[in-house]
């Protein structure tokens, strides 16, 4: 009786002894520099194993496959940056955990002519500006000059060649 106590207490010591404490992966702080098309020197036309390595606190991430919806990518949901890595953009949507070089989010529409110029192609909903890296699409919360920037996306691609996800 006492070897089988014994036994069965070193067992429990064993099992206690093999669990560990892991550290949260942690993510620098993101930059978005909108006027070089950039989250922390990473291009939208960079691989998933590119990002996953700059960034290993994604939340989720889909493989680039026909059947993936928008054809997979690296997404950062809690800090509001989601890399289309087929599609070869980023979005930055609202929830912006991190800081870009030019304040996009909530500007007025209409109000950033200095900056970026006249839009490329206009809609109620969006304007699409041409970059020197491609193209930066604005996305606005009300159709009309009244409307503010509720999201963004930028793509290394030209406006002819961007296919965003609805």
């Amino acid at each position: 009786m006492k070897q089988l106590f014994s036994v069965m207490l070193f067992m429990g010591f064993v099992s206690v002894s093999m669990g560990q404490l892991k550290a949260k992966v942690k993510c620098p702080d993101f930059y978005v520099d909108v006027l070089d098309g950039t989250v922390n020197g990473i291009k939208p036309n960079y691989t998933q194993n590119e990002i996953k390595e700059k960034f290993p606190c994604f939340t989720s991430a889909e493989d680039e496959s026909n059947e993936a919806k928008c054809g997979g990518g690296i997404f950062f949901k809690d800090k509001g940056i989601m890399f289309y890595t087929k599609r070869k953009y980023v979005e930055v949507g609202p929830k912006l955990i991190g800081k870009t070089s030019i304040p996009l989010l909530g500007t007025k529409r209409g109000t950033l002519f200095r900056t970026l110029g006249n839009p490329k192609i206009k809609d109620d909903l969006w304007d699409a500006f041409e970059m020197q890296y491609g193209t930066l699409v604005l996305h606005y919360d009300v159709a009309g000059a009244a409307g503010k920037v509720k999201y963004f996306q930028f793509s290394t691609l030209g406006s002819d060649g961007l296919n965003l996800c609805e």
